[in-house]
């Protein structure tokens, strides 16, 4: 079952992909821009590329930073594809609290720096059916 979160909107679709300059001609040609931000989040071992899709939801496209972070991992076992959604929420740390009260397993004990500066945690795919769950807070201007 997957939770219950009122307060959010989808922030983005995550994709798992070798080469970050290769997969983006498939969004480009559907009519995505990509930034030209390309950014390393070491503590997850991953390079970003976001494109908008609209107002509030974007793509980022994962690619392996390091040998041994998690998308690496994740490719070497299922190869590129969709990877993780992520719902944008006003507390991670509240919903996160909610989620564990719900029965639901976190990756991360406490949130994580994520992509853009983002307080971020995962809800393990065994949780919610077989998708793995982002739940991140915008943190500054983002």
């Amino acid at each position: 079952m997957i939770p219950d979160l009122n307060d959010s909107v989808l922030d983005h679709i995550a994709i798992a992909v070798n080469s970050i300059d290769v997969a983006k001609k498939t969004y480009e040609d559907l009519g995505f821009t990509f930034s030209e931000e390309r950014e390393v989040v070491k503590e997850q071992g991953v390079t970003t590329a976001f494109a908008k899709i609209d107002h509030t939801a974007n793509i980022e496209l994962l690619e392996p930073y390091g040998e041994n972070g998690p998308i690496h991992k994740y490719l070497d076992k299922k190869g590129p594809g969709v990877h993780h959604l992520c719902f944008r929420v006003d507390d991670v740390k509240e919903t996160c609290a909610d989620l564990k009260k719900k029965g639901y397993i976190l990756l991360n004990e406490e949130p994580v720096k994520g992509a853009h500066n983002c307080l971020v945690n995962f809800i393990h795919p065994k949780s919610t059916g077989g998708v793995l769950i982002e739940v991140s807070q915008a943190q500054g201007d983002h």
